[in-house]
């Protein structure tokens, strides 16, 4: 595996342990990922929140942060919030609504 898809991989991985306080399902299964661009040790994920007024946002932030800083070669991490497009229940993965009694 080449060494960009290896880091890519690592990325995924941890923003998997990544979980919304108030909802027992990662931020990855939940959607709110809508993408991820690696570039010269510089991570920058693109997101979103369940809601515009998530009180979780600020931790989430932080929490991304800690540990997608955390893979080899990744240096800096920055995290955009969009509201565009805005996150459904149909966003989540089928992991995601099978744990939340949604299937």
């Amino acid at each position: 595996m080449n060494e960009f898809l290896e880091q890519e991989e690592q990325v995924l991985r941890m923003l998997k342990t990544v979980f919304d306080p108030e909802i027992p399902v990662n931020i990855y299964d939940l959607g709110l990922i809508y993408g991820i661009d690696i570039n010269d040790r510089t991570c920058t994920i693109t997101m979103t929140l369940t809601a515009p007024s998530c009180p979780a946002g600020d931790f989430l932030v932080e929490d991304i942060r800690q540990k997608v800083g955390s893979v080899d070669g990744i240096e800096n991490v920055i995290v955009n919030i969009v509201f565009e497009p805005e996150w459904t229940k149909d966003m989540m993965s089928e992991e995601a609504k099978l744990e939340l009694g949604m299937l």
